[in-house]
């Protein structure tokens, strides 16, 4: 016994060193990736004074290190919170609480817990770099020293007011002072994925302001940036917190007795929560990984329009270097998912070199970002101002005045969206996995469910990416097969895939009391929220109400100026029309469904809405947002009033048409209920000798006898 002892506690103790190794090797993390942004801003002469004014050394050099402080400490709050919500138990499991005894049945799991202390402890690093990062920015772009000067201080305030950069660092500080605020205050799970939700909004301010804002396809580069942060968050962040959390699953392990390679007792169980986290993040970060690259090369491409100005220019180099660099980032991650994690019950080497590589790429991480912080501060070959001789439509929406509408161009122009690409992407490739995950345990799944689901998606894909998109920015018309094409199409192909039965069917479910996507759904399906937006009349009001507001209304104007805006009009009404095709003709679960009588009545008064609507705008002699449709400066043979008038003879078929369809097909769903419900009737009959029908008919009998005269 003394023998097997002292080799356990020999063999331990190497591995327990490696767990406390992370915290030293933190801090050689952060000075590489500073380093690495000294060398790229000597190089790329980022740090040498400005031609015309000089803010002086400390801006030249604090700006660039705040970035870095910045990015790699909003990517750590984010990813810390992100992994408590959906991949840490946030209490011990019933074999840990087995173990140590009845008293710490309820105590909170101690990852969990330091967790969410990385979490915090991140978050105010966040905020205090995104205030450094405000003023400096400020002192960088105006040439003046930092100072307490009224000069200044006026200056800043002006800033902070009236400059968009100065209003997206403003909202990017009060998003991560929020976020910090909340992380030490909550713990549930659910509370923790909608902060988490909140802080990746800071991801909009910061691509709206990057080189992405001014350059050639404004809305491609945004949401390009915009999903490249993502995956940074998520891929960097969390390995970040890997790191991070080594020393706490270390103790946690060497606490259970036989370290995080142990087998049984309560041991297996860090172990398994160690695999389980790893295997999770490894998911994530995959899916991080393709966002990433292909959103990088995706925005490079807009920066970049020839071979010479990829190796001939400091910015071309500098994305040479990161791409490189992202190379060696992956294949280390594909060694942690095929050959280290299965391996980490092993008693060799594999669970010491995890962590090895762990710390090699939270290394490689920081460089990246390094380079990245530089990236952004440097010129890229291509410019990004506005041309002097701008026509009238490049003024207002960025992009040149397409060619003149014709049936052919509605479906060979394409103008990508990259935000939607990404999601349809992401929906065609999981269901087709999940369709396949089911057939293979035995289950059936329709045929036609898949071929509606990607039918759907295709028809999403064109509205917002094709022939709508494009002219829906400059015709009054285009606009309107966009927006009811978004709301009376594309749902009903996607309703009747039934996406949320798929999930249920394929999704594992977890037991470790984490949330993974199925226990998110079902908490989705059956929260208030979900009883609210589902119920019938808010349906219905909703996906009516929607258009009157949207059109008469400020609204329409803010969507047509704003990217943001313009994303949010294509969410809302797909999710409007998504949930009212939902509650009328879809087979997923909902907390209530009108009977069918009602949905017919719903319909009806949702036609006769839609045609109300459509003929008070085609007989308006009034133009709706005539400082947009009126300036676009074409010499198509109509005028913009005329296109109007189009464009409500286009609402009324977009939406008649459609309703009628889902008016049939009402019918047609109540058809089969009552011939289900008869069958059922029927077998309950031959069960019970059709006793049900005899009493009615002898209650019938007595009231006979008892009416008769006497």
């Amino acid at each position: 016994m003394s023998t097997s002892t002292v080799r356990t506690s020999t063999q331990e103790r190497p591995r327990a060193d490696l767990w406390r190794a992370p915290l030293p090797l933190t801090a050689a993390v952060l000075c590489t990736g500073l380093l690495a942004l000294i060398i790229a801003g000597v190089l790329t002469g980022v740090s040498e004074p400005g031609e015309l004014s000089d803010s002086g050394a400390l801006t030249r050099w604090g700006l660039p290190v705040a970035r870095f402080i910045h990015h790699l400490a909003m990517a750590t709050a984010l990813a810390a919170v992100i992994l408590a919500a959906v991949a840490v138990p946030p209490q011990r499991g019933p074999r840990q609480r087995r173990k140590l005894g009845n008293t710490e049945a309820a105590a909170e799991h101690p990852i969990f817990t330091r967790i969410l202390q990385i979490a915090g402890l991140a978050g105010v690093v966040w905020t205090v770099a995104a205030v450094a990062v405000l003023v400096l920015t400020f002192s960088d772009l105006s040439g003046l020293q930092l100072s307490a000067s009224d000069s200044f201080a006026s200056g800043f305030f002006g800033y902070v007011q009236s400059i968009a950069n100065g209003q997206a660092w403003t909202a990017v500080v009060l998003i991560s002072a929020v976020f910090t605020t909340l992380v030490t205050a909550v713990r549930a799970p659910a509370g923790l994925f909608f902060i988490g939700l909140l802080g990746l909004t800071a991801i909009l301010p910061m691509a709206l302001v990057g080189h992405s804002a001014s350059g050639d396809d404004h809305y491609a580069a945004v949401n390009s940036l915009g999903l490249h942060l993502l995956g940074v968050v998520v891929w960097v962040g969390g390995l970040v917190v890997l790191a991070l959390l080594a020393p706490s699953l270390g103790r946690e392990a060497a606490r259970r007795g036989t370290g995080p390679a142990g087998r049984g007792g309560a041991g297996a169980d860090s172990a398994d929560l160690t695999e389980t986290l790893l295997r999770r993040y490894s998911t994530l970060a995959g899916l991080a990984l393709l966002t990433v690259v292909a959103s990088g090369v995706i925005n490079a491409s807009l920066r970049i329009e020839s071979l010479d100005q990829l190796v001939g220019t400091e910015y071309g180099l500098l994305l040479c270097a990161k791409l490189l660099a992202t190379a060696g980032l992956a294949l280390i991650g594909w060694l942690h998912r095929s050959w280290i994690i299965p391996r980490l019950h092993s008693r060799s080497r594999p669970a010491g070199m995890l962590f090895q590589l762990i710390l090699v790429e939270v290394a490689i991480m920081s460089a990246v970002i390094g380079i990245s912080t530089i990236l952004g501060r440097t010129a890229p070959p291509v410019s990004e101002e506005l041309p002097p001789d701008a026509s009238p439509a490049r003024t207002l929406t960025g992009y040149d005045l397409p060619p003149q509408p014709e049936g052919s161009l509605w479906f060979t122009l394409w103008r990508p969206d990259w935000l939607w690409v990404a999601v349809i992407v992401f929906l065609a490739a999981w269901y087709v996995l999940a369709m396949v995950r089911v057939r293979r345990r035995g289950d059936h799944w329709p045929v036609l469910r898949t071929a509606s689901w990607l039918l759907g998606l295709l028809v999403l894909l064109w509205v917002t990416s094709g022939g709508p998109a494009v002219y829906g920015m400059v015709l009054f018309s285009g606009h309107m097969i966009q927006h009811m094409t978004l709301t009376m199409v594309a749902p009903i192909f996607l309703v009747l895939g039934s996406p949320v039965t798929l999930a249920l069917r394929s999704l594992p479910a977890r037991t470790d009391g984490t949330r993974g996507p199925r226990e998110w759904i079902l908490w989705l399906v059956h929260s208030r929220f979900s009883k609210i937006v589902t119920h019938p009349i808010v349906a219905a009001v909703n996906f009516a109400g929607s258009l009157l507001l949207f059109y008469y209304t400020p609204v329409f104007g803010l969507v047509l100026n704003y990217h943001v805006g313009h994303e949010l009009m294509i969410f809302h009404f797909l999710a409007t029309g998504y949930i009212f095709a939902l509650v009328l003709i879809g087979a997923d679960p909902l907390p209530q469904r009108p009977a069918h009588p009602m949905r017919l009545i719903i319909l009806l008064a949702t036609m006769v809405f839609h045609a109300f609507l459509a003929v008070a705008m085609t007989s308006s002699d009034q133009l709706i947002q005539a400082a947009w449709f009126g300036n676009m400066g074409h010499d198509w043979g109509f005028t913009a009033l005329e296109d109007q008038h189009r464009g409500g003879e286009l609402m009324w078929a977009l939406g008649e048409i459609p309703a009628i369809l889902m008016s049939f097909a009402a019918g047609v769903i109540w058809s089969r209920d009552d011939k289900r419900e008869t069958k059922r009737l029927d077998r309950e009959a031959d069960r019970s000798g059709d006793a049900e029908l005899h009493d009615y008919n002898d209650m019938f009998a007595e009231m006979a006898e008892r009416d008769q005269p006497r």
